[in-house]
């Protein structure tokens, strides 16, 4: 089985060390740094003397700076790779993010993109630059889980799509990041590899069910990161790790293969520590393809346009509690104090809220359905090998009347109604990613905020499927932090299928705050 699991190593730092330098050894004699001729000596660059003297620094990087580092032969693949892995075996330990790693996969990768970039090849969008995939996803020769029992030995023959496209683009596979069985909830834990830690507080969850992507990208270890996003799954994680999660329209992102190609609430999407890489990310993993019948027909090359733009004028619609749900009062706080940046852009920040009538019922019986789609079978043969939330949401699907799943489509039919209309007046929504801080990573779900009970293990994350209803480009951004050093995010809405002036206000927001440079501090 290619890959291995980090809770199953023992010594692993002496030998991840050990195969990074045996590597390097084994090829000094045919892979020489880019822009060292055979009779020259490497390292002479001042941009490879700062990196190499500390590793850590390179990690800082954005992932589009590395990108514009390697591609001036100011840093290989090799080293980019090395400090990754170097990384991640000195980070990882502390929260789990990583769960199957392929060292000596990626540093082979690694020279091969260095090879044809001396040759002279074209570079990909992401030539160079390391990723890891959500265990969802299906790596080709590497281990994919989904988190469960079930599946703790699958090494499927083929990539999702995705994955697929992502290689294509020149990125480097480390691994497969953690989430909760079979993506069920927003807090990344299961029995096959433990629970996902904050790198700002290792108390607490990384949210999920993206969280091991977060947590990898927040302390430092990859510099992109890909996910899925059903109820919240790529901006809940965002917002507890501090890093940019964006769920694009359904379709912007083809999903391949899938047990359920016309189910309009699951997305995948992009994950990085900043705005423009989130952009760098969807322009190499966007644009259509025949086997997914909601692929959206546009150039993804779009994302690749300017971030800049002029803001004076425009409206903003800020729904501080989506239109009357609890909120922890400190995550509120945190978002008030960063309002006024909206303004400073010369935007029209008024409190208003869209109609989210019936959306909670929809959601649940929606989401019911796709679950009983994928996960019928499971259920029947190995039901006692599933978590009880996964076994809920499963009979949910399956024993729901007729008449729930017409009043669930005749509730988003109108909600995506109401949502366009309110977006004729507003080009913008925003408001809290989450409804509460990043909570005690023992703690499976939230069952109460502020003084009211939640009725089931997501009923806490309605800020983020709400929003997942209807369709609508979302991204969550870092925000700020609270007075014990949590992360917030923000989240903004944008009109339908208008990703890239999402984009543009993220990162007006995002360059005019820099919260995404504060790092989390972790153990040596």
């Amino acid at each position: 089985m290619a890959g291995a699991s980090f809770p199953e190593l023992s010594g692993r730092r002496i030998r991840t060390i050990k195969l990074i330098i045996q590597y390097f050894v084994s090829h000094s004699n045919t892979l020489r740094p880019l822009n060292e001729s055979p009779h020259e000596s490497p390292y002479k660059s001042p941009h490879e003397l700062r990196f190499m003297s500390n590793p850590s620094s390179l990690c800082d990087l954005s992932a589009l700076a590395m990108r514009a580092e390697i591609a001036a032969g100011h840093l290989s693949a090799r080293e980019v790779t090395a400090a990754h892995l170097a990384r991640i075996d000195a980070c990882n330990p502390h929260v789990n993010a990583v769960v199957t790693l392929d060292a000596e996969g990626a540093l082979a990768h690694a020279a091969l993109a260095d090879e044809r970039q001396a040759n002279g090849h074209p570079l990909g969008l992401l030539h160079g630059l390391p990723i890891v995939h959500k265990d969802s996803f299906l790596t080709a020769g590497l281990r994919t889980t989904y988190g469960s029992p079930l599946y703790r030995d699958f090494v499927p023959e083929r990539d999702s799509l995705i994955v697929t496209r992502e290689r294509a683009a020149g990125a480097i596979t480390l691994g497969k990041s953690n989430l909760p069985e079979f993506g069920a909830g927003s807090q990344t834990f299961n029995t096959v590899f433990g629970a996902t830690r904050n790198p700002y507080d290792l108390r607490m969850t990384a949210g999920g069910s993206s969280g091991g992507a977060a947590a990898a990208l927040a302390a430092r270890m990859v510099p992109l990161a890909d996910g899925t996003d059903m109820g919240g799954s790529l901006r809940n994680p965002a917002s507890f790790c501090n890093v940019v999660g964006l769920r694009p329209s359904p379709g912007r992102v083809p999903q391949w293969p899938t047990a359920s190609p016309y189910n309009a609430l699951t997305v995948a999407g992009p994950m990085a520590r900043t705005v423009a890489d989130v952009a760098l990310l969807l322009a190499a993993t966007a644009g259509p393809d025949a086997r997914d019948p909601l692929a959206i027909e546009q150039d993804p090359a779009r994302f690749l346009d300017s971030l800049s733009r002029d803001f004076k004028g425009v409206r903003i619609a800020y729904a501080p509690d989506w239109g009357g749900l609890p909120v922890q009062r400190a995550v509120t706080q945190v978002l008030e104090r960063q309002l006024p940046v909206f303004t400073d852009l010369g935007a029209r920040v008024e409190q208003a809220c869209p109609d989210f009538t019936g959306a909670n019922d929809a959601f649940q019986a929606l989401r019911g359905q796709v679950f009983a789609v994928g996960y019928e079978a499971a259920l029947r043969e190995h039901r006692h090998q599933l978590k009880d939330t996964v076994i809920w949401n499963i009979e949910l699907g399956l024993t729901q009347s007729p008449a729930a799943v017409l009043q669930a489509e005749r509730d988003r039919a109108a909600l995506f109604a109401r949502m366009h209309a309110f977006m004729q007046t507003h080009e913008f929504l925003i408001g809290p990613v989450s409804q509460v801080l990043p909570f005690p990573v023992e703690e499976e779900t939230v069952s109460r905020i502020e003084d009211t009970s939640m009725q089931n293990y997501i009923d806490w994350m309605r800020s983020g499927y709400y929003l997942s209803l209807t369709g609508h480009p979302a991204i969550s951004v870092p925000c700020g932090f609270t007075d014990e050093g949590l992360p917030v995010g923000i989240q903004i809405v944008g009109r339908y299928r208008q990703e890239h002036a999402l984009l543009q206000l993220a990162h007006a927001f995002e360059l005019a705050t820099q919260h995404w440079r504060r790092a989390p501090v972790l153990p040596d």
